[in-house]
């Protein structure tokens, strides 16, 4: 059975958007997924299909569930297991940057040629991004809610649904999903 992670954005920031991890949990269970584990409270799931549904699928329902059961919209992205392991991979900054500078921009689908050719243009140093498929590679050399490189930047100039975790998260849920 494949193995998931599924992504929220903006959940239990600020006190906006409150979901329990454990509810949520719950609520996956009973909509027939299986072994459904959850990494810190930023709404970060890792799960088995039974029923090997496509990632826009899955998405779909559990942003049906999040809507049903909290009464309000949060986007999900949903990676599987082999996609994360080759981010993890392929992260091009691993080598010569501390982790604590990395951070991975998790995207729903890939952005369109007319996006990545405009994203190109922008360029600020000494923070550093890649786009590759479905990933964002970031490193800041200072703090991430310092960086121009935000979520939301990445989310206007690709037009694709984002949501960023630190890379220490994104290790864990890799290692949790392989």
């Amino acid at each position: 059975m494949m193995k998931y992670a599924a992504i929220l954005r903006g959940v239990n920031v600020g006190g906006h958007k409150k979901i329990g991890m454990k509810d949520l949990r719950r609520f996956m269970e009973e909509a027939g997924f299986k072994s459904v584990q959850t990494y810190i409270q930023s709404g970060n799931i890792i799960f088995e299909d039974p029923k090997s549904r496509q990632d826009t699928e899955i998405s779909e329902i559990i942003e049906k569930l999040i809507k049903e059961h909290f009464n309000f919209e949060v986007p999900v992205i949903v990676w599987n297991a082999k996609e994360l392991r080759q981010a993890v991979d392929e992260n091009p900054y691993t080598r010569d940057y501390s982790v604590e500078r990395l951070y991975l921009t998790f995207l729903k689908t890939e952005p369109g040629n007319e996006a990545l050719e405009e994203i190109e243009n922008y360029d600020f140093p000494p923070d550093l991004y890649m786009v590759s498929g479905k990933k964002v590679f970031i490193y800041c050399s200072g703090k991430y809610s310092d960086s121009k490189l935000t979520n939301k930047f990445f989310e206007n100039k690709l037009k694709v649904p984002a949501t960023t975790r630190n890379w220490k998260t994104v290790q864990e849920l890799c290692e949790m999903a392989n």
